[in-house]
């Protein structure tokens, strides 16, 4: 992790098809960022055959959350073999031990983060319409995902409110309105930060 850039890091925070792929791509297209999405990350693992792969396999196919060992090698990996030096993490950290595994080994905490708050009814709607063909988007695996975000990854968004560093945005809005609150709130001096924690 010796490799990345020091200075302000924030976070974006969110259910699953809350729509933070969707804005962490926009953020990677205006403002220069590499997208670093875990999901993506995951099943490259998988297909290479590591000796990870069949147990990072089902554990995303139950909708669990993988150790933050391997994730946090895995997300090294990706930011060591990346050419820029400001990243945007889609997916991490999921969990409280997910948080402090990954601020006990990077030393990086995110100055604020962004929390896209989206009702479970329009969440599920959006992962059933968007027919990308993966294995966990069938409705068993989503409701055991929200049931993971509720349980594992909404202390995370509390623990940094408790910081007083959450800032929520009404992510059931379209994605143009919530893309340009990020614009104005978050990215308004993008080069101050080199680092973006998406959940």
């Amino acid at each position: 992790m010796g490799t990345v850039a020091t200075g302000s890091r924030i976070g974006v925070l969110g259910g699953p098809g809350s729509g933070k792929s969707t804005q962490c791509a926009n953020i990677a297209k205006h403002f220069g960022y590499t997208h670093l999405s875990t999901g993506d990350l995951l099943r490259a693992e998988v297909k290479s055959g590591s000796e990870n792969a069949t147990m990072i396999q089902n554990m995303m196919k139950e909708g669990e959350i993988v150790p933050s060992e391997v994730m946090i090698k895995v997300l090294q990996k990706a930011i060591q073999d990346s050419k820029n030096d400001k990243f945007v993490i889609d997916g991490f950290p999921r969990s409280e031990e997910n948080r402090a595994a990954f601020e006990a080994v990077t030393k990086i905490e995110p100055a604020f983060v962004t929390f896209f708050d989206c009702p479970e009814q329009e969440m599920e709607r959006r992962i059933l319409s968007r027919n990308q063909g993966r294995e966990d988007d069938n409705i068993e695996t989503i409701r055991k995902r929200f049931k993971v975000f509720l349980e594992s990854s909404l202390p995370v968004v509390e623990y940094y409110d408790s910081k007083g560093k959450v800032r929520k945005v009404d992510a059931a809005k379209p994605v143009e309105e919530a893309f340009r609150y990020n614009e104005m709130h978050i990215i308004v001096l993008p080069y101050l930060f080199s680092m973006l924690f998406v959940i």
